[in-house]
């Protein structure tokens, strides 16, 4: 599926949407909620099976999936600020909590994230933050880009281990 072009067209994630969406242990969609399908602009038949970085908007600094990424294969919910590409090109913002379901007997089943609106006040914060990590990601990597973040919630009296809360705080 090729990827979109990204516009300046934001598409507004109201503050009853509850954007769902699970995920195998790749990280590909196998279950999407209708609101997901209404505010991405994508079919069911379009996500499944497909990876969730399909929606990944290219202003995004990778260095928040890594973070994502090497919580979640430790077992560790994670709540981050997402912004997503929708089909036709437009974004949407979210505040995304995503965690690993286990079945009965403590194996993996799922990954389930819940996503829902953001604040503009948080959009703010988060945007010129992420548009920093992004600039440092192309200039030194996500190594450097992962050291900034963690200078940027020092400085802020946050450590990665309190940046879930940080970030649900942030939105409020």
């Amino acid at each position: 599926m090729e990827r979109p072009t990204p516009t300046d067209v934001e598409r507004e994630v109201t503050s009853i949407d509850m954007i769902v969406s699970k995920g195998d242990a790749e990280g590909n969609i196998t279950y999407t909620n209708p609101i997901f399908m209404k505010i991405s602009g994508y079919t069911q038949g379009e996500l499944l099976d497909k990876p969730h970085s399909i929606l990944r908007h290219p202003d995004m600094p990778k260095v928040v999936f890594k973070y994502l990424w090497d919580n979640l294969k430790e077992g560790k919910e994670v709540v981050a600020y997402v912004k997503n590409l929708c089909k036709d090109g437009s974004f949407y913002w979210v505040l995304a909590q995503v965690r690993t379901a286990k079945n009965p007997d403590g194996s993996f089943r799922n990954y389930v994230s819940t996503r829902k609106s953001v604040t503009d006040n948080a959009k703010a914060a988060i945007s010129e933050l992420y548009a920093e990590l992004l600039r440092i990601e192309q200039e030194e990597g996500v190594d450097a880009s992962e050291q900034a973040l963690e200078a940027f919630l020092t400085e802020h009296g946050q450590s990665f281990e309190t940046f879930n809360q940080f970030m649900i705080q942030l939105n409020k």
